[in-house]
């Protein structure tokens, strides 16, 4: 290209962005949130590989390379942690996810206007209470002197149990009271999918005898596939938080065992105790696998599914 058309190219950008001026006058503060908030702070996690004192701040703190990483990786309580970071994130996927669908589906398919309002309305209300309320109900439903499901259970001639504490029912409280939380508002991404799809092809299905699940299966799934796909890869990116704030709320000494994953870890260490070095190499050690693990399945569903990210 010669500096002409250079100079032509550039010309005519100046114009649009001076005709669209309110257009990107807008688009400046998502734009400086992100300069602020994610791409200055990358500066800063040189943390990772110093020893970070405040006083010294980040360049004046002496330089100790990996010594940080291999902190987190000799610890006594990585595996452990490790372990229960994935057995939660997982766990939540597995679960949350099919049931966000079914519900977007069944939401979809009921003809009732006013009920269709009522559940989706009565499913997505909880994603927006705190955790700290969500802890106050599920104590209100679990404690073991008063609890309305241990007073069923003595109805019932059995032993109260003290669920928050007990290693084996922690687990599903986490991942259930998750999905409870959680399913409402994530089937609003598949009900926007479903809302896409062409009446059409529902009508030439029905006029060929099909039934309701047999157009569930056959038109509604495949249509939302690329959504699910990309919702999939979006959540495997993630997949090392596994909720910090959740945990935080409902895990207590007895259950550290199975309840203690690497946020939680991080939070002891690193602000508890000071060690933001390790804090910070915990962190940028999630954000590496984080983006190791979107692009390995999104190459993976690209070649099963014909269906990416990118």
């Amino acid at each position: 290209m010669s500096n002409k058309d250079t100079y032509a190219v550039k010309k005519s950008f100046i114009k649009e962005v001076v005709r669209h001026k309110a257009v990107y006058m807008i688009l400046l503060i998502p734009l400086a949130y992100y300069i602020l908030f994610k791409y200055v702070p990358i500066w800063n996690s040189q943390i990772a590989f110093r020893d970070y004192m405040a006083l010294d701040g980040v360049t004046g703190s002496k330089w100790i390379g990996l010594d940080n990483f291999k902190a987190f990786f000799n610890s006594f309580y990585f595996w452990e942690l490790l372990r229960n970071t994935l057995m939660y994130s997982f766990g939540k996927i597995i679960f949350s996810l099919p049931l966000s669908i079914v519900l977007a589906v069944a939401i979809y398919e009921c003809r009732r206007a006013k009920l269709r309002k009522v559940v989706q309305t009565l499913t997505y209300l909880p994603h927006f209470l705190s955790w700290v309320i969500m802890y106050g109900i599920l104590l209100s439903l679990l404690a073991p002197g008063d609890g309305i499901v241990n007073d069923l259970i003595k109805m019932c001639g059995g032993t109260p149990i003290d669920f928050l504490t007990n290693t084996k029912a922690f687990p599903w409280i986490v991942i259930f009271s998750d999905a409870w939380k959680e399913m409402g508002w994530s089937a609003i991404i598949f009900i926007a999918a479903l809302m896409g799809i062409d009446m059409s092809l529902f009508e030439a299905a029905m006029v060929e005898g099909a039934s309701a699940w047999q157009r569930v299966r056959y038109i509604t799934l495949p249509s939302i596939a690329p959504v699910i796909v990309t919702v999939l890869l979006l959540k495997i990116g993630t997949i090392l938080d596994a909720g910090f704030n959740q945990i935080f709320m409902l895990y207590s000494p007895a259950v550290y065992s199975v309840g203690d994953i690497i946020d939680t870890w991080v939070y002891r260490q690193g602000l508890l105790e000071f060690q933001f070095g390790l804090a910070t190499a915990v962190g940028l050690f999630k954000g590496v696998i984080g983006m190791l693990l979107i692009f390995f399945a999104n190459r993976l569903t690209r070649k099963v599914s014909n269906s990416s990210l990118f």
